[in-house]
């Protein structure tokens, strides 16, 4: 019986949690790290073992993961003195999921080549809904033989799984993703805004176009949080910020203007300003129903 390669984790939060608990049901020995301990805890009553640091995670393993904040947290993880790349043997197989920078996916695949490392980047998406459901959505970039070592593992966690090109080309696609949500969480929050206005029952409104053009994954999971007053976050209102300032300057890199993501960047940006970081997305209907 050949058994199952050892898997790294860092990163348990929200999503992270999750995604690790499918890894660990499923029987691979699972070694986790987060700057949060509690954060773990719940993996680590079900077995995983518990690493000092993001390096020493990774000495023992054979496939590392990471799920991390910022752009700044997958650099130093990887890319520091101690960090992944540094402890990591050779031949190991390194999945950051994290939404980060494609210029930096990129540093670190040539940076693990030159160790002898495989690396893709494989961002998500589906919350944390699609987290504890299984069911995300996963875009990689990298070696496809590296990718076809991943996929297990991959299918695991999500549904709909592709390799979009070389390294960089899994955050490209999440920056699209990415995108797409910001410019359209503002359509449903003025939508909604609209018909409170208009003397509306705005649960009765939602109802009733949810289901029709109007309609997506945010309408249907995002705004009935809102509408019942729960901005607890599936997906942090700070992380959708950094995400649409690597999708801005990614996009002026290529040249390329996006009006309607600069308005929901302000919009997120007055959210912000107004202490609610730590609030989930769906926050930016309070900045309509408080105007």
């Amino acid at each position: 019986m050949t058994s199952l390669p050892v898997i790294a984790f860092v990163g348990t939060g929200v999503m992270g949690r999750s995604m690790a608990a499918h890894l660990l049901k499923a029987g691979y020995p699972l070694r986790v790290y987060n700057r949060t301990r509690a954060k773990a805890e719940e993996l680590l009553a079900a077995g995983a073992t518990w690493q000092p640091s993001a390096g020493d995670a990774a000495a023992g393993a054979d496939i590392i993961i990471t799920m991390l904040g910022f752009p700044t947290d997958v650099e130093t993880s990887y890319l520091g003195a101690g960090g992944i790349i540094a402890r990591a043997k050779s031949g190991a197989l390194l999945l950051d999921m994290t939404t980060s920078s494609p210029a930096l996916a990129r540093r670190i695949a040539a940076a693990a080549s030159a160790g002898g490392q495989h690396a893709l980047d494989a961002p998500v998406s589906g919350g944390d809904i699609g987290a504890k459901e299984a069911r995300l959505v996963i875009m990689a970039g990298g070696e496809p033989a590296a990718f076809a070592q991943a996929r297990p593992v991959f299918d695991l966690m999500g549904k709909n799984i592709a390799l979009l090109g070389p390294a960089g080309a899994g955050q490209h696609c999440k920056m699209a993703n990415q995108i797409g949500v910001a410019v359209g969480m503002v359509a449903w929050c003025e939508a909604l805004a609209y018909a409170k206005r208009a003397g509306l029952d705005p649960a009765a409104v939602h109802a009733s176009i949810s289901g029709g053009a109007a309609g997506g994954w945010a309408m249907t999971n995002l705004a009935p949080r809102a509408l019942a007053g729960n901005f607890a976050p599936g997906f942090y209102v700070k992380h959708i910020l950094k995400d649409m300032r690597i999708a801005l300057e990614s996009a002026a890199e290529l040249g390329l203007d996006l009006p309607g993501l600069k308005v929901a960047k302000k919009l997120y940006d007055d959210v912000a300003a107004r202490g609610w970081e730590d609030r989930g997305t769906q926050a930016l209907y309070q900045l309509y129903t408080s105007l």
